[in-house]
């Protein structure tokens, strides 16, 4: 059983024997960058053309008639409004992610000529983004003031916080990037997937570091949370400061907070703290959060007492649980290996960053398991989500070509379930189950804790508010809903409610200049998603994502009309094409009905227009009729693509 000693990814941070660690400039020498798909010069011109028919399904949208172009999608300002320029003496804090929502985290603090970015994540995309690699923050408000930018400050190096960084960047001036070790080498591999963008600006910071940018001090202090080396951020105002500690939960049991936690947050004991802007995840939870001590003590119970090959799923970013894992491992003689990319890169960089270092020999490739003794490996998986192509997934569908289970495995799926992720982990555990190994999660009554947390529960939260005793108070990092528990509880705790703003993402708050009002301006800073494609970007508006989401729901209607172009008429039947939508064997008397209506179309568009025949005229009026005709017999709106050839 392991001593209740400080862990390393706590706030003071550091295992009882520290090993020494490579600065971030002599890490990763070589990162493959990833291929991305080069932009489109031109579209080259068709014979005939197609009418997309989306306007009666997702309203009156226009397709592009040119591919897409990164720079020119990013900089469009969706929801366009003049904002006023900042008055003297205010402060003004937008936050542009990471509310209305979880994840791709990004806040703006303006004061003055200085404006400081704190993170700059990404959220995988869901079923509004069909398609979408993933989705950044809208960065519009800090494009029209990039000459303002001093900073982009990093809290920990979760993909939610840093994954939009790479993107971001570019487009905002590169400012300089300022985190700590394990978070700067993890960017700089972020960065290695885009060789075409600019080299980051890196500068390394300690959890006790000041710094000035531009006109502003800014210092640092150390959180728990489940990476290593993560931040809060203070930021010096006339006034006070202003506070946000990132992810974060307490170094805490039985509701007892560690001595160096204590002295990590005394830095608050005599501050005046003017805003506080903090983690509302976990709000509904009540208590405090289970102690991650808790999970590295049932994971080391479960290696000892299974008899047999153990593969521990588990997201690649807690790198703190992945290391003691293989330190357990190693001592009862134990090999470890790594499947699944960011698994073994993210091993690989905090080996390099001296978080832990394995004897040689102890991390075997994939390959090699086969040839140990079942109860002498465990498995390091990404997959614990259920994702498609992860690599516990491709095990339990038996497509894995590098490895396969065996009856008398036992899967431990380290991790809790993303909202979302439900149905996927399920049909994932059907698979294992079929193969005859045991599966233990975070729900497996009788057994050992096998995950926690990383946010902070009720109590945690309190405990926060009760320490930086802040004037104002932004909740933030949750959808509305929690971020409104989460302004009920400030409440509780003695906060008034005219100090506390709720805000959506694009909100533009301000402290009034003599710091004693904080207010939310009717006007709104851009906040459409911002869609990553490939390596196009682009906006929740565009027409590419509408037609996806009809692709997806109702399928594909394609008319084939070939008209001759001296009597106005079809020259023979019309050719219809459906995918996704009816089988046309069954369903005759529907094609024989939709014929008529396009003859019909077609003579009637075609008389009407004398010799001039307007043929995106006649596209326009065979969409609309075919659609509405088709929803009034399926009550399906597919999508309907117009193909009009003339001889």
């Amino acid at each position: 059983m392991l001593k209740k000693t400080r862990l390393s990814f706590s706030s003071v941070s550091k295992d009882p024997n520290p090993e020494p660690r490579t600065p971030a400039r002599n890490i990763i020498h070589n990162v493959a960058g990833r291929p991305t798909r080069q932009f489109i010069g031109g579209r080259k011109k068709m014979g005939g053309s197609t009418f997309q028919y989306t306007k009666k399904r997702f309203g009156d949208g226009r397709g592009s008639k040119r591919p897409y172009d990164a720079k020119s999608q990013f900089n469009k300002n969706i929801n366009a409004v003049k904002i006023p320029d900042l008055e003297e003496g205010v402060i003004r804090i937008v936050p542009l992610g990471g509310v209305e929502e979880i994840g791709k985290n990004m806040t703006a603090v303006e004061i003055g000529n200085d404006i400081i970015v704190i993170d700059a994540g990404m959220h995988f995309s869901n079923e509004e983004t069909p398609g979408v690699d993933y989705v950044i923050p809208n960065t519009t408000y800090l494009e029209e003031r990039k000459e303002k930018i001093r900073a982009l400050i990093v809290t920990h190096a979760h993909l939610d916080h840093i994954g939009g960084a790479p993107l971001v960047l570019s487009r905002i001036g590169n400012p300089p990037v300022y985190s700590r070790n394990l978070s700067i080498l993890m960017m700089r591999k972020r960065q290695a997937e885009f060789p075409h963008l600019p080299k980051m600006n890196e500068q390394i910071v300690e959890k006790d570091s000041v710094i000035t940018c531009g006109k502003i001090k800014i210092r640092f202090f150390g959180v728990t949370h489940t990476i290593p080396d993560s931040m809060g951020v203070i930021i010096e105002t006339p006034h006070g400061w202003i506070v946000t500690p990132g992810d974060y939960k307490l170094d805490q049991i039985d509701g007892k907070v560690s001595e160096e936690e204590e002295r990590e947050y005394a830095i608050f004991d005599r501050a005046k703290v003017l805003l506080l802007m903090t983690d509302s995840t976990n709000i509904e939870n009540e208590g405090f959060s289970l102690p991650e001590i808790k999970v590295h003590q049932g994971l080391e119970n479960l290696i000892k007492k299974i008899n047999g090959r153990i593969i521990i799923a588990a997201f690649a970013s807690h790198i703190t649980r992945l290391a003691h894992v293989v330190r357990v491992a190693e001592a009862l003689g134990k090999k470890i290996a790594t499947d699944g990319r960011s698994m073994k890169t993210n091993i690989e960089v905090a080996i390099e960053a001296g978080f832990f270092r394995p004897k040689k020999g102890t991390i075997i490739p994939i390959e090699e398991v086969k040839d140990y003794p079942p109860n002498k490996v465990v498995i390091l998986m990404t997959g614990a989500q259920g994702e498609e192509f992860a690599a516990l997934n491709r095990a339990a569908n038996k497509s894995h070509t590098k490895f396969s289970l065996q009856k008398g495995d036992t899967i431990i799926l380290s991790a809790s379930i993303v909202p979302g992720n439900e149905r996927a982990v399920e049909k994932m555990k059907d698979g294992l189950a079929r193969q005859g190994v045991r599966v233990i999660s975070y729900r497996t009554a009788g057994e050992d804790f096998v995950h926690a947390t990383g946010h902070g529960n009720k109590e945690d939260v309190k405990w926060l508010h009760r320490k930086i005793h802040a004037k104002f108070f932004i909740p933030i990092h949750g959808n509305h809903y929690r971020l409104v528990l989460h302004k009920e509880l400030a409440m509780e705790l003695g906060l008034s409610e005219e100090n506390i703003i709720v805000p959506d993402n694009g909100s533009i708050i301000e402290i009034s200049a003599d710091g004693q009002r904080i207010t939310k301006r009717k006007e709104k800073a851009p906040s459409g998603l911002m869609m990553v494609d490939g390596t196009s970007i682009g906006d929740a508006q565009d027409v590419v994502i509408r037609d996806r989401m009809m692709l997806a729901q109702d399928g594909m209607f394609v008319i084939i009309a070939l008209i001759d172009q001296k009597t106005g008429k079809l020259k023979k039947s019309p050719d219809l094409i459906s995918r996704g939508f009816v089988y046309l064997k069954e369903n005759q008397e529907l094609l024989r009905q939709v014929r008529i209506i396009i003859k019909k179309g077609v003579e009637d568009a075609t008389a009407r227009a004398g010799q001039q025949i307007d043929f995106d005229q006649i596209k326009a009026a065979l969409g609309e009729s075919i659609s509405k005709f088709l929803y009034q017999k399926t009550a399906k709106r597919p999508l309907i693509i117009p193909v009009i050839l003339s001889t």
